[in-house]
């Protein structure tokens, strides 16, 4: 879905119910459409709930965040769920996998939205996915994957669709050094390759620097990382 993915964030706020203070402002941000963002932070700064709010999951108190030209702050929960399912691959910090269900078939749930039975092609694609990604046994129960193929069955199933935008919150957290290089190849190659907008949430160095642009949310905003100035 090259050409799509272009985002701006106007004016955003964010602050918890109860809470007097905000939580972060985002005066200002572009991202142009197949390009690469990544997004630091100390832990409790409000990278998670940025993430949220890119994604239409949360709602800001104020501002605008447009996707190609959609404020997605406006749409109602119905319009924003066809949204996210057309434009959005996500990878969250914990998976959401369905434990119950094998590897190729959490890789095929985005499809089952669409289709209690994915057509063939959707299905030759899911498992195509498990091959580039290094898991080998999509008919395995997810219950019983190791740590790092649940986070290659979720890159997987955020790809599926072939979204215009890609967001990945944390997808090397917890992993040893390894497993981390071969996550964060895994991610950036296969965006790159079908041309979506990538958002990445880390804190590891080596996979922010890897990526067209790098910022960092502190002090209750979001900033140009020191060394890209």
């Amino acid at each position: 879905m090259s050409g799509k993915g272009e985002l701006l964030v106007r004016d955003l706020r964010v602050r918890f119910a109860g809470q007097e203070h905000l939580l972060f402002t985002v005066s200002s941000l572009e991202i142009a459409a197949g390009s690469s963002l990544g997004i630091s932070g100390i832990s409790g700064a409000g990278k998670t709930t940025l993430f949220h709010c890119l994604a239409g999951i949360a709602k800001p108190n104020n501002g605008e965040i447009l996707w190609d030209g959609t404020d997605i702050c406006t749409l109602r929960d119905d319009a924003l769920g066809r949204w996210r399912h057309q434009n959005l691959g996500l990878v969250f910090q914990d998976f959401h996998l369905i434990d119950g269900l094998s590897a190729l078939d959490n890789v095929l749930l985005p499809a089952c939205f669409d289709s209690w039975r994915p057509p063939a092609a959707v299905r030759k694609r899911a498992g195509e996915l498990l091959d580039a990604v290094g898991v080998a046994t999509g008919g395995r129960l997810a219950a019983l994957l190791s740590r790092g193929e649940r986070q290659r069955v979720a890159l997987a199933r955020a790809l599926l669709l072939q979204p215009g935008i890609v967001m990945a919150d944390e997808p090397t957290a917890s992993l040893d050094p390894e497993h981390r290089r071969q996550i964060g190849d895994l991610l950036i190659g296969l965006v790159r390759s079908q041309g979506a907008t990538l958002i990445v949430i880390s804190h590891e160095h080596d996979l922010l620097a890897r990526l067209d642009r790098r910022m960092s949310l502190a002090g209750g905003t979001l900033q140009l990382d020191t060394d890209q100035t």
